[in-house]
């Protein structure tokens, strides 16, 4: 197995994307193949072995001449870069070179250059980026939260049976349970969209539980949420800045109180330490797209050397439980047309 990694898209490249590598191969034992500046990853990667004392690991370097930036167009970007470091990465895995692609760069870039290069799997109309949330017995898996803004039933129909396959093949959940994001748990609730997409659900024969709020996500009322990737991804960054938030607050306040409170706080520390890592993304690392002909994930642009490493990881079980075969079987079963416009 080979992961190819986009070394030159995050905020930090192609530092902590090579340290990444670096821990993903020693602890994991994954080979990861770094796409970008060949000259400065070397430079990167020797420096960092030998401060270790690391002599041999499963790395090897393609070199990209290009790097789509933060601001580039995605779509000019794969016009005009044909020598970047995301587009490399995508076809070693097109021309079967590496088993999966992962970008910490740009979000709308990654997902341009994987519908061009990879396409989509047969009968999939629209692609998914699906992200894992805190529960209270464990985590739940919520899509769309960013690849498409506007959607119809057929789509959230095809997110959700593409995230009971993830999460079934990656999360290890036997049988998934499936909600439908909406306003209300009753059936009368929602839009012409929810409601609509509620009875394709429950026809498809899907673990269907039906429609659940936005409290739920972090309830224990479905193992998979699906909605569209306008509300989604408002969803995400919301969740994103309540648990950056409140642990700053909390720092705060404890640095306010008496000497009571903070030592009741340090009893209590193994607590937050077990909170702070539910809620902290770098456990997952990066978010997969679902749907593409290839397997493709996207990380944070300030991604840490740790949630590189779990992207790696992540990528890694992904391509081991075979997850795209899965998700072809399921999909040529619901007999959705191939048609992308659908």
């Amino acid at each position: 197995m080979k992961i190819a990694l986009d070394a030159m898209g995050g905020d930090n490249a192609p530092e902590v994307e090579v340290r990444g590598a670096v821990a993903a191969a020693k602890e994991f034992g994954i080979e990861v193949v770094l796409v970008g500046d060949e000259e400065k990853i070397r430079a990167e990667l020797s420096s960092y072995m030998l401060k270790y004392k690391i002599k041999k690991l499963p790395i090897s370097i393609v070199h990209a001449s290009e790097v789509v930036t933060m601001n580039d167009s995605p779509t000019e970007a794969y016009k005009l870069k044909k020598d970047s470091s995301l587009i490399v990465a995508m076809r070693l895995v097109k021309e079967g070179k590496a088993d999966a692609v992962i970008s910490a760069g740009n979000t709308g870039a990654v997902m341009t250059h994987a519908l061009f290069e990879l396409g989509r799997i047969p009968n999939v109309a629209r692609p998914a980026i699906a992200a894992f949330f805190p529960s209270l017995n464990g985590k739940c898996l919520v899509l769309d939260v960013g690849a498409n803004s506007d959607n119809k039933p057929e789509h959230l129909l095809q997110f959700a049976v593409m995230g009971s396959v993830y999460l079934k093949y990656v999360g290890e959940s036997a049988n998934p349970r499936i909600g439908l994001l909406s306003v209300g748990e009753e059936e009368k609730k929602g839009n012409e969209l929810t409601s609509k997409s509620a009875k394709m659900m429950k026809a498809a024969g899907l673990n269907f539980v039906g429609n659940v709020e936005g409290r739920d996500i972090v309830g224990d009322k479905a193992d998979v949420i699906v909605c569209d990737g306008f509300v989604g991804n408002i969803v995400l960054k919301f969740a994103e800045s309540v648990a950056t938030r409140f642990f700053q607050i909390l720092k705060v306040e404890l640095q306010n109180s008496s000497i009571f409170i903070k030592f009741g706080a340090w009893l209590v520390k193994p607590v937050f330490r077990g909170l702070i890592k539910k809620t902290d993304y770098a456990e997952h690392g990066a978010a997969p797209l679902l749907g593409v002909d290839g397997q493709v994930f996207i990380g944070h642009g300030g991604s840490s050397v740790k949630a590189m490493m779990n992207a790696i990881n992540t990528a890694a079980k992904s391509v081991t439980g075979k997850v795209n075969e899965h998700i072809k079987e399921e999909i040529a079963k619901l007999g959705v047309a191939e048609n992308g416009s659908n």
